[in-house]
């Protein structure tokens, strides 16, 4: 199924949204709950939500829009595609196009190791042990040289950056307050180089949600976008995030900078937009 016609209307732009913050959700108890994303799905998908391991072990809007979306548009076009979900938390998203789509290849859900046992759950409570597969992946600058992620940022890469990732020496904050706050992010938080078997597997659709939360956290983030592009300079990434706060727009400011962005078409596009969801596609530039 195709999608429809992109609409040009501009308020269905995020940068055209007002500065006023979107309220969070509130938190669920641990549970397991189950949908069939309005029909789409032939036998509903069982989801453990547990917040006891981080915010990922509950399912958010923007992962439901992702989902929906894929099983819509994708459900027959994806069966030799290398596929792998980006901070899956539950694995919602991914064990959804796994269950309703024609998907030959073993399909990745990843996360940080605080969500693996979260996500094995999941695919067994499903029965997907096949055709899924938890794994850890941390959001990196393996590949992603720092005087490129520094001009995405908008600041210049100080001195004692440009030939190495130590750690960066006393500097007063005044001197260099946004650089070397990113700089020290990357060199102290900076997770690990992407998995042999990621690698491996060179994905060449990777599904992305509500993965834009954390400010601090961005520039990992296009990193490792950035590294999955590398794998495989033909892949697609399916992004979508809900705005909650003024910095969430930050992120896809960068993101039109390092890669080509698009507007994703979609039949509920008016309904989710109006609840600050904006869906897209990322390639390489």
């Amino acid at each position: 199924m195709l999608p429809p016609a992109r609409s040009p209307s501009p308020e269905f732009s995020p940068l055209a949204i007002g500065e006023d913050l979107s309220p969070l959700p509130a938190y669920k108890a641990a549970g397991t709950t189950s949908t069939d994303f309005s029909g789409l799905l032939a036998e509903p998908l069982r989801l453990h939500e547990d917040l006891s391991s981080g915010c990922g072990g509950q399912t958010w809007p923007a992962g439901m829009v992702l989902a929906k979306h894929m099983l819509r548009y994708h459900k027959d076009d994806l069966k030799e595609s290398r596929i792998l979900e980006l901070g899956a938390g539950g694995g919602l998203v991914g064990l959804a196009v796994a269950r309703g789509c024609t998907v030959e290849s073993l399909l990745f859900i990843t996360d940080q190791l605080e969500m693996h046992a979260l996500m094995e759950h999941n695919i067994e409570l499903n029965h997907l042990q096949g055709r899924a597969k938890a794994a850890i992946l941390n959001w990196s600058v393996s590949l992603f040289t720092l005087s490129t992620l520094f001009s995405s940022l908008g600041v210049s890469l100080p001195p004692y950056y440009k030939a190495t990732l130590l750690t960066p020496p006393a500097v007063p904050t005044r001197t260099y307050s946004r650089a070397t706050k990113y700089a020290y992010i990357l060199t102290h938080d900076r997770g690990e180089p992407l998995p042999e078997d990621i690698a491996a597997l060179k994905p060449d659709v990777i599904l992305a949600a509500d993965c834009v939360y954390f400010e601090p956290a961005f520039p990992l983030l296009l990193a490792t976008l950035s590294d999955l592009l590398k794998l495989c300079p033909s892949a697609t990434i399916y992004f979508c995030f809900k705005k909650r706060r003024r910095a969430d727009m930050q992120f896809l400011k960068k993101a039109q900078k390092i890669f080509k962005v698009t507007e994703t078409p979609d039949e509920d596009r008016p309904i989710f937009s109006r609840e600050g969801l904006f869906l897209y596609t990322f390639q390489a530039a």
